[in-house]
This record gives C-alpha cells, structure tokens and sequence, in this order.
C-alpha cells in the first residue's frame, strides 16, 4: 500500500517537474537563461545538476515536444 502511494507520488512529481520544463521552453526567453532557470528550479528540488545535464534534459524535453 505505501509503496503504491509513493509510486503515484513520484509520478506526480515527475509530471511536475516536466511540465514545469515544458512551459519554460516555450517562454519567450534567451537560451542560456532558461538553462539557468531549469537548473535554478531543480536545485530547490533537491537536485543537483551540471549544466551538461540540463543541456541534456532540455533536448530530451525538446524532442519529445516535437514528435
């Protein structure tokens, strides 16, 4: 039972954070701007990352926002 509620947990959060992502990338920002923002934001999550890894994730998101 926990386990299932930490499941549905981490989905939300996941879903969060991608869709936070999302509506950054689509805001009318400079790049390395919006790079500084994602890494900004998941900092207070707790998150750690370099900014290959944001670069990374902002093609991820970018990818599969154009598919």
């Amino acid at each position: 039972m926990i386990m299932k509620q930490l499941g549905i947990l981490y989905a939300f959060l996941g879903g969060a954070i991608v869709g936070c992502a999302t509506a950054m990338l689509f805001a009318p920002e400079k790049g390395s701007d919006l790079r500084s923002r994602i890494k900004d934001m998941l900092k207070k999550k707790g998150f750690d990352v370099s900014d290959d890894e944001v670069e990374r994730l902002v093609r991820q998101i970018s990818a599969q926002i154009e598919e």
